[in-house]
């Protein structure tokens, strides 16, 4: 903080200083401005996931975060925790790699919708499959907005792209149902505008084990709201209020989303399944039985 008041007037220094920003101690200042274009909600996502974890009262050495490459995975760089900033689409493998040889960690992978679901979309799925006891949350924005507007797995039909600059003719993903068919035990889905509600649903996917899934709609005006005439961020998101439907518990395959009409949103998916270091347990005392010897760092977490 200091080094970045140093450079600035008093009268501005002595601002900051005495109201500092209410999730100051969660960033790391040093490394502001962001990169995030006036409007994105990326940051309206930050906000409401360090106040869940303010709220759950998780110790700032327990929990991670992983990234992969895009707006969303400038996140890792800013949260003042263990962060890990990986490669295009392999947050999710990397991130099972540490739940397994730190499982006492809180390990969350936050990412955007191109990076988890186009050449992260395999690791998604399996991890869903083998309910490896991560929560992932995801910024859809609809487009991969660092590298140009272009065409994603989300972005939906008729919406144009740098890439469909005639509109999308692609069947987009629905990402809760893709999820919930996968074997996810946890399944939301919130607008930016929802700030309750979708810091509520970060602090449930938190604390549930097994795999968790947020779907986070944010804004992204510069690209893909400006080329499909949506305005500028603040039309978006009183977009979002006016067509959003709340429906805690809807049949996630009925929540794809369109252009245009409803934005169905809600806590759909809680159920109870054996997370995969549970399920590893299980198998290999069944077969091994005394013989099996379970990792040190496994103890205490699954039995």
């Amino acid at each position: 903080m200091e080094s970045v008041l140093a450079g600035l007037e008093s009268p501005v220094a002595c601002a900051v200083e005495d109201d500092p920003h209410p999730i100051g101690e969660w960033l790391r200042e040093e490394r502001m401005p962001h990169i995030w274009c006036p409007g994105c909600g990326i940051g309206t996502t930050v906000n409401c996931f360090t106040r869940a974890v303010d709220d759950l009262a998780i110790p700032k050495e327990e929990i991670a975060i992983v990234s992969g490459i895009g707006c969303t995975g400038r996140v890792a760089g800013y949260l003042r925790l263990d962060t890990f900033h990986t490669t295009h689409g392999r947050a999710i493998p990397f991130a099972t790699g540490l739940k397994l040889a730190h499982p006492r960690t809180k390990v969350v992978v936050y990412s955007g919708d191109g990076d988890l679901f186009a050449i992260g979309g395999n690791h998604f799925i399996h991890a869903a499959r083998r309910n490896v006891d991560l929560t992932v949350l995801c910024v859809n924005n609809f487009n991969y907005g660092m590298t140009g507007g272009q065409m994603a797995p989300t972005t939906p039909e008729e919406g144009i792209v740098s890439t469909a600059p005639y509109g999308s003719v692609e069947k987009p993903f629905n990402l809760p149902y893709l999820a919930q068919s996968c074997g996810a035990v946890f399944v939301a889905r919130w607008t930016v505008y929802h700030v309750k509600q979708l810091a509520n649903a970060i602090k449930t996917a938190l604390t549930k084990p097994g795999f968790t899934f947020v779907e986070m709609i944010a804004p992204c005006p510069t690209l893909f709201g400006r080329r499909n005439k949506q305005g500028d961020g603040l039309a978006m998101l009183e977009a979002y209020r006016e067509r959003s439907v709340i429906k805690n518990g809807a049949d996630t395959r009925e929540v794809d989303l369109h252009m245009e009409g409803p934005i169905v949103c809600g806590n759909f998916v809680n159920i109870e399944r054996p997370s995969y270091l549970t399920t590893q347990v299980d198998r290999m005392e069944k077969v091994l039985g005394e013989r099996y010897v379970m990792p040190d760092t496994w103890r205490g977490v699954v039995r």
